[in-house]
């Protein structure tokens, strides 16, 4: 019985095999958009591209925008742009889209085109994009955008 209860609590992978680092998301190697502090005009596209890495293999990754007329932050970026005053949202943008990275990749380029409500609030917007690793783990990118007429 012994015997039994240490084969259930062992696994099959040496900790050697284990993934214990987090996916990158390189914005150094491509031309990565957006980019903070880019300026988009409602109706537009904004041309996602990004090249995901990870050391043993990626899984998923999520793109979300959202509104920053309170002026938080994810504090990814050490780059400050110039923020209109803050405000109450009345037709904030919400964009929140998971994409599975095909298995077995260990690099794999993101790019989509996402077209941009013509009758959203106009202001300051976050752009995020979280990557998982198979493993589970995470890295995140946010940047500042800005959104016009």
């Amino acid at each position: 019985m012994l015997l039994c209860a240490l084969s259930a609590c062992s696994s099959s992978d040496d900790d050697d095999t284990k993934d214990m680092s987090k996916p990158v998301i390189n914005t150094k190697d491509i031309v990565a958009v957006p980019t903070d502090c880019e300026v988009y005009k409602r109706g537009d596209v904004i041309p996602f591209n990004s090249l995901f890495t990870d050391d043993t293999e990626l899984g998923s990754y999520n793109i979300e925008i959202h509104q920053n007329f309170d002026h938080h932050t994810h504090s990814t970026s050490s780059v400050e742009c110039p923020m209109e005053a803050q405000k109450q949202p009345v037709k904030p943008w919400v964009f929140n889209l998971d994409f599975t990275i095909p298995s077995g990749q260990k690099s794999f380029t993101a790019r989509h085109d996402i077209a941009i409500p013509s009758d959203i609030d106009t202001g300051d917007y976050h752009f995020m994009v979280r990557l998982t690793d198979r493993a589970g783990w995470q890295q995140i990118h946010a940047v500042a955008i800005k959104i016009t007429e």
